[in-house]
């Protein structure tokens, strides 16, 4: 287990490590807990943990009597699920070609290589029959430079960082590790319900990557979106980028008219969340080769501390 206080950005990779594509963030979700058990002792404040059939896989730990405020970070990932013949079904959006590197999401993980086949299917480099319905992710792959990482999976094992590292600190809030994002939504709703009914939380930041564009850049700091395909409330926005202004710290503005997050989950729920995404850039989404400037994970914890404590 990667405990918060080693150097440089070990607990990101370790995240990176743990395989949890849509429908097995239980996978992740026994890391966080272990991750709690060995670290909580070192953080200002004990989270009370909500983890039961109305969270299922996902998990929500209040800090403090007073919360306002609920973070939210996706646990699941991209894959492939296997089909027959060991042809290959996406979960999510993966940006898969020819030649990538898999892993199987098993005991006993198998390695193998995506080829193509007739009809449009990708399919595994394997000389067997595998089993339908194994899962199977982006085969670890870490590395640094000076300034930036590049990773499988950033997407979103950044949010579930910066959540990590706000625990350390946070002394009245919400932290949110949730459900199904890349796959059509899951159990924000769910999730709202408790925040809202029994703990009067009712806005929240979206901690996940975004992508860099011809408008938003690597390595130029935090974005804060303005909308996507779903639009944040004004007044709730307004209050997020006043802050952001003054706490001094970088960020860019973010306006898209696709694409969404947990916030849209929450937007089309019964309850009546305020809600603003706040994340970091990175070039070659949902591929093997997601980049990440570091600069920008470390202005993105600051910025969510700075928030969280304002909010």
């Amino acid at each position: 287990m990667q405990e918060t206080t080693q150097s440089g950005f070990a607990l990101l990779k370790s995240l990176c490590e743990v395989s949890s594509p849509s429908g097995s963030e239980h996978l992740m979700k026994a890391f966080l807990l272990q991750y709690l058990q060995d670290n909580k002792a070192n953080w200002k404040c004990q989270p009370v943990v909500i983890d039961n059939q109305d969270t299922q896989d996902g998990m929500i730990w209040i800090f403090g009597d007073k919360p306002t405020t609920a973070v939210f970070a996706h646990q699941d990932t991209i894959g492939f699920t296997s089909r027959y013949d060991n042809r290959l079904v996406p979960i999510g959006s993966p940006n898969a070609e020819v030649g990538y590197a898999l892993k199987s999401v098993t005991e006993t993980p198998v390695f193998a290589k995506l080829v193509a086949m007739e009809e449009d299917y990708l399919s595994l480099d394997l000389n067997y029959p595998v089993a339908p319905g194994t899962e199977w992710v982006f085969a670890p792959n870490f590395s640094e430079t000076s300034d930036t990482i590049t990773s499988p999976y950033l997407d979103n094992r950044m949010g579930l960082y910066v959540a990590l590292k706000l625990a350390e600190t946070l002394e009245n809030g919400a932290l949110v590790f949730s459900c199904y994002e890349e796959h059509k939504g899951g159990n924000v709703a769910s999730i709202a319900r408790v925040l809202y009914e029994k703990h009067d939380i009712h806005q929240a930041l979206i901690a996940d990557i975004t992508w860099h564009t011809e408008g938003v850049f690597m390595g130029e700091g935090p974005a804060i979106s303005l909308r996507d395909s779903y639009i944040p409330r004004k007044k709730f926005l307004n209050k997020v980028l006043q802050l952001a202004d003054a706490s001094g710290i970088t960020y860019q503005k973010e306006v898209e008219s696709s694409g969404g997050s947990d916030g849209s989950e929450l937007q089309r729920s019964a309850y009546p969340f305020d809600w603003c995404f706040i994340g970091a850039p990175i070039k070659d989404a949902h591929t093997p080769f997601e980049t990440l400037a570091k600069q920008d994970l470390e202005n993105l914890v600051t910025l969510y501390q700075y928030l969280l404590e304002r909010l």
